[in-house]
């Protein structure tokens, strides 16, 4: 009868390390702070936005945005541009979205922002708005 194959003793050592690194590693952190984004929102959105579910105002609610297709809230008239883009508000596009001018990021919009330049508010509003669901 063959012994078992076991690794020698190095390659058991590095394996334990290489899963005591890997275990003790930091989870990913979150991009921003939705505590601080929620004060982001208040000076920057919260004009023309709602979190409130079904409250639109003069741009439509954004409750459950992150992952919503763009130009899709059946009760709320967005601009052909909007509607007609096709894309879907992930957290990339909703920084590329917002990082710019929305005429330049979706010409034809009917939103009128200058865009968000500081990228520690832009990280933190993004977090706040995924957290609206």
């Amino acid at each position: 009868m063959t012994p078992p194959h076991l690794p020698t003793l190095p390659a058991r050592l590095i394996a334990a390390g290489l899963l005591t690194g890997w275990l003790l590693a930091p989870l990913p952190a979150t991009a921003g702070d939705a505590k601080a984004g929620q004060d982001v929102f208040k000076s920057e959105c919260a004009e023309c936005h709602s979190v409130a579910e079904g409250r639109n105002k003069k741009g439509p609610s954004l409750f459950g945005i992150v992952g919503r297709k763009s130009g899709s809230l059946p009760d709320y008239s967005y601009s052909d541009a909007l509607k007609n883009i096709g894309w879907t508000w992930t957290p990339e596009q909703l920084h590329t979205y917002l990082s710019q001018p929305a005429k330049q990021a979706n010409p034809g919009t009917k939103m009128k922002y200058d865009g968000l330049d500081n990228a520690k508010d832009l990280d933190d509003l993004l977090s706040y708005l995924a957290t609206l669901h």
